[in-house]
């Protein structure tokens, strides 16, 4: 089959690799009709990641026909659509069972070598590195689902692959990011990145009641999306950010504060970033969360759905001196999927809204390098194996 393999910082690659095969009971199979490139995909992209392997098959956002089903499944046939969950899950350790869903303690074959750097494993990702348990990802035209029986959701008649595809990961996590807020009605709560988690926690804080959403970024297209959603939006490229925040909520600062960037985020120029750049050079940049530690009001929350791999500086001493609350984490996403879905059912949300660019997996590597750069208006690419 095709897939897009890692081959490098900057390497992505089309290539011919073996089908998948159902190795144990509760597996399945599925042919892949639409997958994505995920923004966490681009740090993988950027060399940021490590545990990575020549060869690796990318991809985290999957959905497609089941084709085989391991002989202890019974909840999947041949034939059924399906959503597969980012987190891989089996749905019985002590995790699982409080729906913890990422912090599962099975799914991952290597869980002793990632806990002696967390001290205790989480589950298994796809196609996100050997610390995650070297799982083949869907960015290819078939993808196996080991505890199959307990991640994927069948598609209802009616919903196409586009409005139901980003149940795999960014739909619940700005759902997960906006709940972390533990918002009441009413309230302000600004986020940091307009990119596609950006984007959905912000449609996310405003069905949970949110009064008042403020969204950053400084791509204008990212921008606009986040206006037609109703949200009020700041360039942090143009003057003081931090004046304008306080501008904008009589200098009191927002109830919560969604960090949805990670470690790739850019600065705009402030003390705290050139005086990390002296220290701590520049392999992952916290700047949008030291500027979002900043921004909380006292008393407030930050929400972390933006990804980091190791150790980066931080504002803990105003973190402390505000007594704020923060809260983070990998999606659980089979928590969410039922109830999310129900939300695409009703109309209450369309995810394809997100969508900018469709291709085909030939044109992958191309796309990674388009979306890195933020060209040519490109928000979310779906691929179409």
């Amino acid at each position: 089959m095709k897939a897009l393999c890692w081959h490098g910082k900057g390497d992505i690659r089309c290539e011919e690799v073996p089908d998948p095969t159902i190795e144990d009971g509760r597996d399945a199979v599925i042919r892949v009709t639409s997958c994505a490139i995920c923004g966490s995909d681009l740090h993988l992209y950027g060399g940021y990641v490590p545990g990575m392997k020549h060869g690796d098959v990318m991809g985290h956002e999957t959905m497609g026909e089941v084709v085989a089903v391991g002989k202890d499944n019974d909840k999947l046939k041949v034939g059924d659509r399906v959503v597969v969950p980012f987190t891989i899950s089996c749905g019985d350790c002590k995790m699982c069972r409080a729906s913890l869903y990422s912090l599962c303690q099975r799914s991952n074959p290597n869980g002793a070598e990632q806990a002696k750097q967390t001290g205790y494993p989480t589950a298994g990702l796809y196609g996100y590195s050997e610390m995650y348990g070297g799982f083949a990802g869907g960015q290819a035209e078939y993808l196996r689902i080991p505890y199959a029986d307990v991640g994927p959701i069948k598609v209802p008649e009616g919903l196409t692959d586009d409005q139901v595809l980003f149940l795999s990961d960014i739909f619940p996590t700005g759902w997960m990011a906006a709940e972390n807020c533990d918002i009441q009605p009413g309230q302000t709560i600004l986020v940091f990145g307009c990119g596609p988690v950006g984007q959905f926690a912000i449609r996310s804080a405003f069905m949970m009641g949110a009064g008042r959403v403020i969204a950053i970024d400084q791509v204008p297209e990212r921008l606009a999306l986040a206006q037609a959603a109703g949200a009020e939006t700041l360039d942090f490229s143009e003057g003081d950010l931090q004046e304008r925040i306080k501008a904008l909520t009589n200098g009191e600062g927002p109830d919560a504060v969604i960090e949805a960037v990670g470690l790739e985020s850019h600065g705009s120029g402030s003390l705290m970033e050139k005086v990390q750049e002296t220290v701590a050079g520049k392999l992952e940049r916290p700047y949008a969360l030291n500027e979002a530690i900043v921004a909380c009001k006292p008393g407030g929350i930050i929400s972390l759905p933006g990804v980091f791999v190791g150790m980066v500086p931080t504002m803990l001493g105003a973190f402390i001196g505000k007594a704020l609350t923060l809260k983070s984490g990998q999606t659980h996403v089979q928590r969410y999927l039922e109830p999310l879905m129900k939300k695409v059912l009703d109309g209450d949300i369309d995810p394809s809204f997100l969508i900018t660019h469709k291709i085909g997996l030939e044109d992958g590597p191309d796309a990674y390098k388009t979306f890195q750069e933020k060209k040519d208006g490109c928000i979310k690419v779906v691929i179409n194996p």
